[in-house]
Formats: structure tokens, sequence, C-alpha cells
């Protein structure tokens, strides 16, 4: 048996967690076309609750029915029928202990389902589609401008997916604005070109974050956990780093205090927390969200050496550990370390999406 700090419990707001191990949202391109969960994602689901983890976060839920939505087998959270789904889901999940979060998505200029996207400026996104999500392939469309209007339908889509998230059972929601998706694209100054209130200063192109995290909080109960999740590397542009790093990432933090999120869930998207390192001012950017914003801190990024994710907990860097890879491949992940247990290697195959049951 072993005492490792990732089987320590956490209170997370005002909920028991039972230990400090997360499964990280994956995209698995497996509901039905309709957004409705698959028997087979109730089965993904559930074994990682059986599996000993404490938080399970979902993969990208789409928002609403107008550009939200990223490719064509992703659930949402939408209509009377994914709501249901989810409901069924989650009460599997929280018969083991494990707290479910759903995470709210909205693909922006990065949809690989729709031909007319929505993002904050004219910008043809980098890079291409992903064959593999069934989007097709070849470059991605070129975005429409967000009006005022565009925008405003966008944030009561993430403050109606919140309601639908409450009616599911979910303990609570992350809002994505990590990744390159669209509040991604608006936090990142060559995706958006706006003059507006949305663009210019960080202030500005944190608007939207801002407006989202507000919305939710007016629909939901104090207890329902509101978390947010940031990276600097994307989907489509994993090598990119905030510019001026630590200054950066100072300012935008301090947006994030502002917003009061329950949690700060920070991707290694492109890279490992390990091999991310440190600013300039020897402090790595989970430990300054700890720092700065004082709400707990998910790391993300390499964290199944158990030397690593002792070192980042230990000395302070972060309060949970999201695991993808080795989720994947460990979905007993906690009670293999509890038992001193090997952690199983990944191996690609388990990462491509698993076909749905239903059309």
């Amino acid at each position: 048996m072993t005492t490792h700090p990732i089987l320590a419990s956490f209170e997370l707001a005002s909920q028991f967690v039972k230990n400090r191990a997360v499964v990280a949202p994956m995209s698995r391109a497996s509901a039905t076309l309709q957004g409705v969960p698959t028997a087979a994602m109730h089965a993904y689901y559930e074994k990682f609750a059986a599996g000993g983890f404490g938080i399970i976060i979902t993969e990208g839920l789409y928002t609403d029915t107008v550009a939200s939505q990223a490719y064509p087998h992703q659930p949402g959270i939408v209509t009377p029928a994914q709501i249901t789904g989810w409901r069924e889901l989650a009460t599997k999940v929280k018969a083991h202990g494990s707290l479910f979060i759903a995470q709210l998505m909205h693909a922006g200029a990065l949809s690989q389902h729709l031909t007319h996207t929505q993002a904050p400026s004219v910008v043809t996104p980098l890079g291409t589609k992903l064959r593999s999500y069934g989007g097709g392939e070849g470059p991605f469309p070129i975005p429409a401008a967000m009006t005022a209007t565009d925008i405003r339908i966008a944030v009561e889509g993430y403050a109606n997916a919140a309601k639908n998230a409450v009616a599911a059972g979910f303990h609570g929601v992350e809002v994505h604005a990590a990744n390159g998706y669209l509040p991604d694209q608006f936090l990142t100054a060559y995706t958006n070109l706006r003059e507006d209130e949305y663009g210019g200063t960080i202030p500005n192109r944190f608007r939207i974050i801002a407006e989202i995290l507000a919305a939710i909080r007016k629909v939901v109960s104090a207890d329902f956990m509101v978390g947010l999740r940031l990276s600097e590397g994307k989907v489509n542009d994993d090598h990119y780093r905030w510019p001026d790093g630590a200054v950066t990432a100072t300012a935008i933090l301090e947006e994030v205090i502002k917003v009061a999120p329950d949690y700060v869930h920070i991707s290694g998207e492109g890279s490992t927390w390990e091999k991310l390192g440190v600013y300039d001012n020897n402090e790595s950017l989970t430990g300054m969200a700890k720092r700065m914003v004082k709400r707990p801190v998910i790391a993300n990024g390499g964290l199944e050496d158990l030397a690593v994710a002792g070192r980042a907990l230990q000395e302070g860097h972060t309060d949970f550990i999201s695991l993808g890879k080795a989720a994947l491949a460990n979905p007993d992940f906690p009670v293999r370390v509890a038992a001193g247990l090997p952690v199983l290697p990944f191996e690609r195959a388990m990462a491509a999406p698993f076909p749905p049951l239903e059309a």
C-alpha cells in the first residue's frame, strides 16, 4: 500500500473529493448525431468512477445549436434528450462517489462540423481539421466576425447549458476557455483583432469569459461548482505560448481573480506540466494561479509520473492532478496507486474515438 499525496482527500467548493485524481476532458466523438450520450459513453465514464477517480470532467459539450458544435458526434447539453442521457449517466457516476463536472465548450472558428463559423475576427485558423473526428479534412472555414448580438447569444448559450447541467445532475460545470476554442480565441491577440470593448487589452479580451461566468452564476445555486480551464497551447497551435510569459500570465490571472471561479484548470496542451517549466519569475503557471487566485488548481499534462505528480502537489504548484492518456490506459489509476501496482503505459490506439453505438 502507498500514501502518495494524490490519494489525499480535499474539499472543493463545499464538496468532499475523495482524492486528487481527475479525469481530464477528452473528446471521444462518440455521441449520436443528435448529441445524445451512447451506451459506449456510459461505460466509458462509469469505468473511471468505478476505478476510484475523485473527479471526472466530461469531454466538451456544445452549448447551443447556433454555432458552438465542434464535430458531428460531439455530445451536447442543449436538448431534452441530451439532458436525459446525461442524467442517467450522472446517476451511475455519482453512485461510485465521484464528482461529475460538465465541460461547456463553444468551438468558434475551430468547428469541424459547421460550414459557417463564428469567431472574434475574420481570421482563418491555423492548421487543418482532424479527420479522425469525422469533420472532414483540409482547412477550417473562414469565420465571420461576431456581432454584439452573436456574443450575447453565445453567452446565453453557456448559461442555458449550465442550467441544463443542473437538471442533468452534475456537480458543476467547467467553462472551456482553453486550447484555442471560442473564449481562447477572444483571449489570444492574433485571433482577436477587434477594436471594440472585446478587443485590444487583456481585460477587454477576457471580457467574454467574465460575461460567461457571470451569466452562469445568475442561473445556478451557490453550491453548484463553476470552474475555468485555461491554457497557453492550442489544439491547432500547440507551440503557442503567452507573450512575455509571467507578465501576460499575471495580467490574465488578475482578470481570473475578478470572476472568482471555484477552481482553475490549467491545460498542458502541446507539452507536459514539467516541460512547460517555470517563467522568469521562477513560478509555474499553476503555482501562480494558486498564489494569485487563491482557489484550488488542477494541473494537467504528463503527470502520470508519480514522482512528478507528488512534487507538484507537495511543493504547492497544484491541488489536483488531471490525467488524460494515463486515465485511458489506467481507468483504475487511483486504485493502482493505492495498491502500489505499476501504472500501465499508454498506447496511441487508446486515444482513437470509439464509434457511436447509435446513429
